[in-house]
């Protein structure tokens, strides 16, 4: 539903409480209670149908339609059962915005018109277009306008943190939780069981409107996983994304979605898309605080070598035992830094190595003096001080003398005071003075392990990929279409072996030589063409279907025979496999009979790739240890479609099957590398042929010869929503410039950063000065990320390519355009190459990216140019855009409406009220 009317949630100046009394447990009295505490300055109106004067001060009317003027946000505390309605009369009465508090188990039992209360609650509100917020929900606090909408038990201090959760009862442990650790909130926002408002509509609001530092979350179930994931990685290249979502189990899911196939905990799905999106997923919520805290006040990390100084080596230990298991390294000392330490006699347990043990009568300064000598190695990236209070070195006199003396210390510093009385002062002093401090050195370890994550996930974000390994054509993609299209007029939702088979070589996945037979004549007359032992299997359609696993897959049942000698031996397998089929699955049609080589030898392993379609995802790519137990599934890893290379290394990164790679093979490089473009193909497939709904390569063996999939199956199904937008290919179109050069417009993609690069270096001064309104020589590592990399689901770019005669590839200009979240007004920018400049391509792009939004239904697009940019402004008239002087930008406003609006919010927000 997009940002729509959310401003009166968040700056309402008129509020009015229904279901409001001064009955001890009123929850709308107590609504009314906390905005006054808080200090609303707006004016607040009471409604209860008996008839009160007066609630707590406040005017109280019988009925909505009784109100002196229209509120800007109403708050409903009656019972769940007459919400529908109230909501219908706010509605007409022309209130933009409810907030509804009260609930109940029964909002989905069904009523006597056949219809639950949630179904009647959200048909009343889209009649009107009133959005509602709701219900179960705590409310919502905004201290920086005094506004505290909730029935919570005390008040919230300012900060500048945004919480949005989906559980009223933990927004209120929440608010409990940030008060004992000072911790203050910019805006609190509990949705309850909302039937309207989403959690992706507040999060794009608060990335829109607020400049909130960070956003933690609680996540209960997805709905749009395409809508959820565009506002969320929108949010994380600005701020700082923290979320903790329940679910990890089966028995804690609530979605009740069916299952995944292929992935035995849909869990690790939700984990691969909070990475993809550049978000820290946190455990738990004590969690939540430890990783805000340590990502707020650190500097940003070079890596992840943990220096440990300690009085004690007991506690070091612990320390080590959970950096290890957490993935993290414990940095090495350099030699300068070992004998720096042997020389200062620091290190009573462990001379010269991490952990540096001062012992038990190691006074502050002797930590202060070890901290300096560590903090300055270049193999360490960050220091954990732990410290157990003695009497020659008191906690906060130790504290005190850490903090003195931070400017020393050359590398991030992590405290644990250990204890719950003396250490308190100390983890006081250290959070005044800005240090991250831990009740435990465990638990500063995972915060610190936190920050890793964040490095990590925001490296991907910001990550510029090599060159695809293989670019698909219309061809190919039609030869695809061709067959899952003749599958399905047979009837059929799977594809056979062969057809699997087919589509996998149009990719340029390599499959093992296989010969099809219908009868066991035709299996002994082919067997002659192999030459040695040879495996059989039935092709049948209950063994056509992915992920599909047998306790016992090498007995007769399971459809495979191996080490077949003879063609005699051949023929009579395609007997005992038709006639074990026809009695296991009498009601399982036979297509064919598939005739392999054995792969044997050469030092095979035996891996897994495919991908799988998940009930919220959408579809996920799958990788891992090949085989067909079911405890192959412990080591399958997921990700996202759209894959490049980067991030299919990232995957690959953390299966076993890597490491078995990087510890046995004589060219891990080369095998990971293979590996990768297999996986960046698989993602081709799952963004070309949107019917594809499981397709699993199993075995899919790696030698040194390269990698070849043995088995295989593939089925189909609706068309599938993908929860990351992939590269639109239909987008691309060829043309002849005036100068009667070839070019290519396409959307740009995230390998394009050195066509970037190539480009920019082409462009003059002034061309730069006039896209960019200043000079700006070098583009960033983090520039080229957001130029090339972005969400076709609210940004486009397109880019003029050319190829030179040397086959080399060269960028003549680009256009882009960058949606608000609601799809209202988009702004555009145009750059093209100085020697280019009138030969028609400016207004090549221009048009494309016109029609490009009119199809997207984009109501308006604007720019703005510069004054003395002439040639632009001459284009602008000439493509219609209505132009003129902006005197307090001092530049020119260009504005086209491509659509009209439909609605009068659309209407407001063209006119720029800010709706």
């Amino acid at each position: 539903m997009g940002t729509r009317f959310l401003r009166h949630f968040f700056e309402p100046r008129t509020l009015a409480v229904i279901g409001a009394s001064e009955k001890p447990h009123s929850m709308g009295g107590l609504v009314i209670r906390n905005l006054e505490d808080s200090g609303f300055p707006g004016t607040i109106w009471a409604i209860n149908p008996k008839g009160y004067g007066k609630v707590y001060g406040r005017p109280c009317v019988k009925r909505v339609a009784d109100l002196p003027e229209v509120p800007d946000l109403a708050i409903v505390c009656s019972p769940v059962a007459t919400v529908p309605k109230l909501i219908q009369q706010l509605g007409r009465f022309g209130v933009r915005a409810a907030m509804v508090l009260s609930g109940g188990s029964y909002l989905n039992d069904h009523t006597d018109d056949g219809s639950s209360i949630r179904e009647q609650m959200l048909a009343a509100a889209r009649r009107s277009g009133i959005r509602v917020l709701g219900p179960e929900c705590l409310g919502l606090v905004v201290p920086g306008r005094r506004l505290n909408a909730t029935y919570a038990s005390q008040p919230v201090k300012q900060g500048r943190v945004a919480y949005l959760g989906q559980s009223g009862m933990l927004g209120n442990a929440m608010i409990d939780w940030a008060a004992g650790r000072g911790i203050g909130f910019s805006h609190l926002v509990t949705l309850g069981d909302s039937i309207d408002v989403m959690l992706p509509d507040l999060i794009d609001y608060i990335n829109q409107f607020s400049p909130t530092q960070a956003i933690l979350l609680h996540l209960e179930r997805i709905y749009d996983s395409q809508h959820f994931m565009t506002a969320l990685r929108d949010a994380s290249r600005n701020r700082l994304v923290l979320a903790i979502k329940s679910g990890r189990t089966p028995q804690s899911e609530l979605s009740h979605a069916p299952p995944t196939p292929g992935v035995a905990n849909r869990d690790v799905i939700v984990d691969a898309a909070l990475a993809r999106a550049g978000v820290v997923r946190v455990d738990n919520s004590d969690e939540l605080f430890d990783a805000l805290e340590t990502l707020s006040r650190m500097k940003p990390l070079r890596g992840d070598r943990l220096a440990i100084v300690s009085n004690g080596l007991g506690p070091a230990l612990l320390a080590i035992d959970k950096l290890i298991t957490a993935g993290g390294r414990l940095a090495e000392f350099t030699d300068q830094t070992r004998q720096a330490l042997v020389d200062g006699d620091f290190d009573v347990s462990l001379p010269g190595r991490n952990p540096v043990d001062l012992g038990g009568n190691a006074t502050p300064e002797r930590f202060v003096e070890a901290l300096e000598i560590v903090a300055g190695d270049p193999g360490v990236d960050s220091v954990l001080v732990v410290h157990a209070p003695t009497r020659m070195a008191p906690s906060k006199a130790t504290a005190e003398a850490v903090i003195a003396n931070r400017k020393r210390f050359k590398r991030n510093l992590l405290t644990s005071w250990m204890g719950l009385e003396e250490a308190l002062s100390a983890r006081h002093e250290c959070n005044l003075a800005g240090i991250p401090t831990y009740i435990s050195p465990e638990k500063a370890v995972k915060a610190f392990m936190h920050m890793v994550d964040y490095q990590r996930v925001q490296a991907l974000l910001q990550e510029t990929p090599p060159s695809l390994p293989f670019a698909t054509t219309p061809e190919i993609r039609a030869r695809c279409h061709r067959l899952i299209e003749a599958a399905k007029q047979r009837g059929r939702d799977q594809m056979t072996h062969e057809e699997t088979g087919q589509v996998l070589e149009a990719y340029g996945i390599p499959t093992a030589p296989s010969c099809y037979v219908f009868s066991a004549e035709e299996g002994a007359a082919r067997a002659v063409e192999f030459e040695g032992r040879m495996a059989l299997k039935v092709i049948h359609e209950h063994n056509c279907v992915p992920y599909r696993y047998r306790k016992h897959p090498h007995k007769l049942s399971s459809g495979l025979l191996q080490d077949l000698d003879t063609p005699e031996q051949v023929a009579d397998g395609v007997r005992q496999l038709g006639d074990k089929v026809r009695e296991k699955f009498p009601d399982s049609r036979i297509y064919s009979y598939c005739l392999q080589a054995m792969q044997r030898g050469k030092h095979s392993m035996q891996l897994c790739a495919g991908i799988t379609r998940d009930p919220i995802f959408g579809p996920v790519i799958v990788f891992g240890i090949g085989g067909y137990k079911v405890n192959v599934l412990a080591d399958r890893h997921v990700a996202l479609p759209p894959l490049n290379m980067t991030l299919a290394n990232d995957l690959v990164s953390h299966t076993h099957a890597a490491k078995l790679i990087l510890e046995h093979s004589r060219h891990p490089e080369r095998d990971i590398d293979r590996l990768c473009q297999l996986l960046v193909k698989l993602s081709q497939i799952a963004s070309d042929l949107p019917e594809l709904k499981g397709l699993e390569i199993n075995p899919l063996l790696l030698n040194r010869d390269g990698l070849v999939a043995v088995d295989y199956a593939m089925d189909l199904g609706t068309p599938a929503r993908h929860a990351i937008m992939p590269y639109p290919e239909e987008l691309r179109e060829w043309l002849v410039l005036k100068n009667g050069m070839q070019v290519e417009i396409r959307p740009i993609r995230g390998e394009d950063a050195p066509l970037i690069t190539g480009f920019h270096s082409q462009l003059s001064e002034e061309s730069i000065r006039f896209r960019y309104f200043h000079n700006k020589a070098d583009l960033t590592k983090r520039d080229l990320s957001i130029l090339s990399q972005i969400n076709y689901d609210r940004q486009m770019a397109f880019i003029a390519e050319h190829v030179r005669s040397d086959g080399s590839k060269e960028m003549l200009g680009v256009v882009r355009v960058w949606n608000d979240p609601d799809n209202i007004r988009t702004e555009f920018s145009i750059i093209i190459r100085d020697d280019l400049q009138g030969q028609g391509l400016g207004s090549v792009l221009m048009n494309k990216m016109i029609r490009y939004c009119k199809g997207v239904g984009t109501l308006e697009m604007v720019g703005k140019i510069m004054v003395d940019n002439h040639p632009m402004r001459a284009l602008m008239k000439h493509l219609g855009f209505t132009v003129h002087y902006n005197m307090e930008e001092q530049v020119v406003d260009a504005v086209l409406r491509l659509n009209e609006p439909t609605s009068e919010w659309q209407r407001h927000r063209l006119e720029n009220q800010p709706y």
